[in-house]
This record gives C-alpha cells, sequence and structure tokens, in this order.
C-alpha cells in the first residue's frame, strides 16, 4: 500500500471532499492549557477577577463623571453649586454670629459695666449727700441752710433708688460667674449695713445736741464704704469691663476668620466659574456663555458685599468698644472720683478731727482725675495751670496722667476734644474753689467756708461742682451717642446686606443651571 506524506499513521486516506479531522491543541511545555473565554481569550482565573473589575469599574467611572463632555460639564456644575452655597451657608452664618455679637455688646456687656460704675457714683453722691445734710442741718433744724439741706436730702433719695436699682441689675448680670455672684452679694449685705448706719446718723442729728452722736455714726458709715463698698463696686466695673474686653478680642478675631474664609471661597468659586467659562469657549466654539457671565457678576458681587459687611461689622464693633465705650468707661469712672472728692470737702468741714485724712483724700482722688507727679494741695493748681497750657498749644504735650488723659488719648469724634477740653477747664475752677474753702476755714470763717461749699448761687462751689458735671457729661454722651450709632450700623449692614447677597448667590446657582442647560441637552 502507498503512503500519503503528511497523514498521521493510523489514519486511513481521505476520500476527495471530505472535512479534515480537528487537531487537539497541543499544550505548551510544563502545563496543560485551562479553560478558554469568549472569543478564545484565556481566563485569568478565580485570583484576577476582581482586580479586572476594579479596573473596569474605574474606567466607568471616568467615562461616566470625567472622561466626557457632559460628565464634565455636570461635575464643573457641581463644583459651582457647592461653592456657592456654602459661600451663602457661610454668610449667613457670619451674620447671625454677628447679630449675635451686636445682641450681647448693647444688650449685656456694655449695660453691666454702666450699671457698675453707677452704682460706684451713686454710693459717693449717697455719702455726699447724707454730709451735706448733716453739714447743712444745723442744731436739729435750728440754724439750718434751707436751699443746700433741701436738695441734700432729694440727691440723697434719687441715690439710694439708685444704688437698689443696679444692685438689681448687677445680681441679674452675675448670674453664673460665681465671684461676681459674691461680689454682688457682699455689696448688698454692706449696703443694708451701711444704710442702717447713715439712718441712726440722721436721726441723732434730728435731735437738739445730737450731732456728736450722728458724727460718730456717720464716720463709721464713710469708713464702711471707703474700706469694702466702693473696693466691690469698682472690682465689678473692672471685672465686667475685662469681661467686655474679652469678649469683643474674640468676637473681632471670629469676624476676622469668616472674612478670610469668605474670601478664600469666593476665589474658588470664580475660579470654577472661570474654568467652567473657559471649558464651554473650548468644547463649544464659543465666546462667552451669557448665563455663566451674569453668574460670575453675581457671585463676584456677593462675594465683595460679603468682605465688605464683615469688614464693616468688625469697624463698627471696634468703633463701639475702643473709640466709644473706652471713653465712657474712662469718663463714668471720673464722675464717680469727682463726687468722691466733692464728698470730701463735705466731710472736711464736717469732721474736725479728720480733716488731715480728707485732705489727704481729695488729693488722691485729684490725682487720679489730673494726675501731676509730686504736686500738693499748695501747688496743685499752678501746676496744673502750667501743663494745661503746655497742652492748650501742642495737644501732644501731655504732662499728666489720670482719666482725664486716659479720655484726650482717646479723642475720635467731632466736638470730643472741645468737650473734653471744656471739661478740665471747669475742674480746674472746681480746684480753686476748694483752695479757697481751706482758706476760709484756716483764716477761722467757718461759716463762710461752709455757705461757699453748700451754695448753689452762681459763683459758689456747688454751682461750679454742677458746671464741671455738666461739661463732663456733655463728653460722656458724645461717646454714648457714638456707641448707639456704631451698633445700629451693625445691625442695619446686617439687616440690608446679607438678604442680597444670598439672593446673588441662589440667582448665580440658577443662572449657571440655565446656562448648561442647552450645551447638555445636545448629548441627549
Amino acid at each position: 500500500m502507498t503512503l500519503t506524506a503528511g497523514t498521521a499513521q493510523g489514519q486511513g486516506p481521505r476520500t476527495e471532499g471530505e472535512t479534515p479531522p480537528r487537531q487537539e491543541a497541543i499544550a505548551p511545555a510544563g502545563g496543560s492549557s485551562g479553560p478558554r473565554g469568549p472569543e478564545g481569550s484565556r481566563d485569568p482565573g478565580p485570583g484576577l477577577r476582581p482586580a479586572r473589575q476594579t479596573v473596569a469599574a474605574r474606567a466607568a467611572l471616568r467615562r461616566r463623571y470625567w472622561a466626557t463632555v457632559p460628565a464634565r460639564l455636570r461635575l464643573l456644575r457641581a463644583a459651582t453649586v457647592l461653592l456657592a452655597a456654602a459661600v451663602a451657608v457661610l454668610l449667613t452664618v457670619a451674620g447671625l454670629a454677628a447679630n449675635g455679637i451686636w445682641d450681647s455688646v448693647a444688650g449685656r456687656d456694655a449695660p453691666r459695666t454702666t450699671s457698675a460704675a453707677d452704682l460706684d457714683l451713686a454710693l459717693n453722691d449717697m455719702d455726699a449727700q447724707a454730709a451735706n445734710i448733716l453739714l447743712s442741718n444745723g442744731d436739729a433744724g435750728k440754724g439750718r441752710l434751707q436751699t443746700p439741706y433741701g436738695k441734700a436730702v432729694g440727691f440723697y433719695g434719687d441715690a439710694r433708688r439708685e444704688i437698689g436699682h443696679d444692685l438689681r441689675t448687677l445680681a441679674v448680670a452675675a448670674q453664673g460667674d460665681r465671684s461676681d455672684e459674691k461680689t454682688v452679694e457682699n455689696l448688698t449685705d454692706d449696703f443694708a449695713e451701711y444704710q442702717e448706719l447713715i439712718g441712726r446718723a440722721l436721726e441723732n442729728d434730728g435731735r437738739t445736741g445730737g450731732k456728736p452722736s450722728a458724727l460718730v455714726d456717720y464716720r463709721r458709715a464713710t469708713d464702711l464704704l471707703q474700706s469694702r463698698l466702693l473696693p466691690e463696686s469698682r472690682r465689678l466695673v473692672s471685672s465686667n469691663d475685662s469681661t467686655f474686653d474679652v469678649e469683643y478680642t474674640a468676637a473681632r478675631s471670629t469676624l476676622s476668620g469668616q472674612l478670610l474664609a469668605v474670601g478664600a471661597l469666593g476665589l474658588l468659586l470664580l475660579a470654577a466659574l472661570g474654568v467652567l467659562q473657559w471649558y464651554l469657549t473650548r468644547s463649544f466654539r464659543r465666546i462667552l456663555n451669557p448665563p455663566l457671565l451674569a453668574a460670575t457678576a453675581c457671585v463676584l458681587l456677593a462675594v465683595i458685599l460679603g468682605a465688605q459687611m464683615l469688614a464693616s461689622s468688625e469697624a463698627n464693633l471696634r468703633g463701639a468698644r475702643r473709640d466709644a465705650f473706652d471713653s465712657v468707661v474712662a469718663l463714668s469712672r471720673a464722675r464717680a472720683i469727682a463726687y468722691d472728692a466733692n464728698a470730701d470737702e463735705s466731710r472736711y468741714l464736717l469732721d474736725p478731727q479728720r480733716r488731715d485724712q480728707y485732705a489727704r483724700s481729695f488729693l488722691a482722688k485729684s490725682q487720679q482725675l489730673y494726675g501731676l507727679k509730686g504736686a500738693s494741695l499748695s501747688s496743685y493748681d499752678s501746676e496744673l495751670a502750667t501743663t494745661w497750657q503746655a497742652y492748650e498749644s501742642d495737644h501732644h504735650d501731655l504732662r499728666f496722667t489720670g482719666e482725664f488723659r486716659r479720655e484726650l488719648d482717646n479723642v475720635t469724634f467731632p466736638g470730643e476734644r472741645a468737650a473734653a477740653e471744656k471739661t478740665v477747664d471747669a475742674y480746674a475752677g472746681y480746684q480753686r474753689d476748694d483752695r479757697k474753702i481751706r482758706a476760709l476755714l484756716g483764716a477761722g470763717k467757718e461759716k463762710q467756708a461752709v455757705a461757699f461749699c453748700m451754695g448753689w448761687e452762681p459763683g459758689t462751689s456747688n454751682a461750679h461742682f454742677g458746671a464741671w458735671m455738666f461739661a463732663l457729661d456733655k463728653v460722656t454722651d458724645i461717646n454714648r451717642q457714638h456707641f448707639t450709632a456704631s451698633v445700629q450700623a451693625g445691625r442695619s449692614d446686617l439687616s440690608t446686606e446679607l438678604p442680597w447677597e444670598c439672593g446673588l448667590l441662589l440667582l448665580a446657582i440658577a443662572l449657571t443651571a440655565l446656562g448648561l442647560r442647552p450645551r447638555l441637552g445636545e448629548f441627549r
């Protein structure tokens, strides 16, 4: 039999048209062939399937969220909307926080500080008027100075009612602060004891020959005032003012941080809109998208208004606290010290045994108001005149210290400097009256000294004291008015600008969606 070349051994010859048998794949050396996947591809096996599925999933996500034009447009739209919403939320939170700051400043921090200062003044006034009653009453009404006595009784009652009101206000304000609560409790208890001593002194003074007993009770009362009541009230002034200052510093820091955050988010939002505008121009061969251009303008205006609102709130807060309220505190302290010094004059005339003590006390309080290093009562007037003349020639030549210096260092508002200078001029006149009282007493003219000290006629000491207080109140009122104006301006900025800012950002979101809608519609 003849063999055909290339046929396998054992196979018979093929007839014409016969289909050749299927050849089995030869396994590669070192291993057998595995199962094949679709279209003849090799199945990677169970260990490699999750990795390939992860890669495929990532590729699908890229195609869905970035790889295609519609995906990119949707992603940029989402970023723009989220950033615009974030800016709107931030501005809303900042506005509400700023409104809370103004509520705290106007409704809590400032009132409780001024209430403590008013309490200090009222305590001094009450004690001064008690001394004036004793000094002007004569012997159980005999030889009474009618006008000074009547005014002293009226002012005494006013001061007592003011103290009761201030103590109630401070008790409410101190809630939650154990130190201040304890101080108010001590003040309330000590004031009850003080009233009892003053009441006994006035009762004894109403009896014929009762002046010595009345004087003993008054000494005990004024010692209680100086040793406990006034230090406690001044501690409250300092405590409340310090609390206000801490909260002011924290509020300014918060506003500064919010301003930076608004600026940063606003720039990111503008950048996102810019990228979106650029991508549309590049992909669709259009120069500008009008709705996106309008959205960009809205965002820019909203960010500018928001930054301006926060910067204005910070400036108004500084104006309220530093420019206005710092002066209010200094001038309130000056008023309380003035009343205490005026009381020292009455005490000086009332109590011969303590005249040296009250003279030293008057000088110490004068130094707190207008400090002149090394000055005595005999040299104080001339040194005051010299240093004040130097200041009037050059407002930077400030050779004195004290509460008046504190105010002149913080002159900010129109008319404030002129009013402050009038206050010091009136103070200088009152100081000259004090020397006259001491000179009359030293010359043995006690009745004339008392009449000059207690009188209300033009040219008398009380008249000059009233003119000084009137001038001091005018400076204080200027600062109070600007404090109130700063608070009102801060609140007004929030109420007028915040709705516009949020409205503009919402409009920007709507315009962004409107501008992209036709472009996305081309791919449906």
